[in-house]
């Protein structure tokens, strides 16, 4: 029964990671095609294989330097800048707590 439910668990995972990494390669596609560039004009332009650019528009797998060499070919760097930046908090309990510990630290004897 355990095993079971790990392996639903991970297939919820999967399905989820391949859904955000398609959806990825599918704005990719859509700002190549904007620029109206085939997709070996955007592979040279970011510096990687024609096939990795191929394989990554069709299964959305690519390495995370190849993916923002793309970016920096298309001029999406920026969308990378706020990745990961913002805290998340679970509850409005947790926001306070932080906010509180945040207040109470005070500077050294020497400011």
């Amino acid at each position: 029964m355990k095993n079971e439910l790990n392996d639903n668990m991970l297939s919820f995972i999967s399905t989820t990671h391949d859904s955000l990494m398609l959806g990825i390669a599918r704005r990719v596609k859509e700002r190549r095609l904007e620029k109206d560039w085939t997709q070996r004009a955007l592979a040279v332009k970011a510096g990687i294989s024609f096939g990795s650019f191929r394989r990554f528009e069709s299964s959305g797998e690519i390495s995370l330097r190849s993916l923002i060499m793309i970016a920096f070919a298309l001029g999406t760097e920026d969308d990378f800048l706020g990745l990961f930046s913002t805290q998340t908090y679970r509850s409005i309990d947790e926001l306070m707590n932080v906010s509180k510990a945040k207040q109470r630290k005070r500077g050294g004897k020497n400011e």
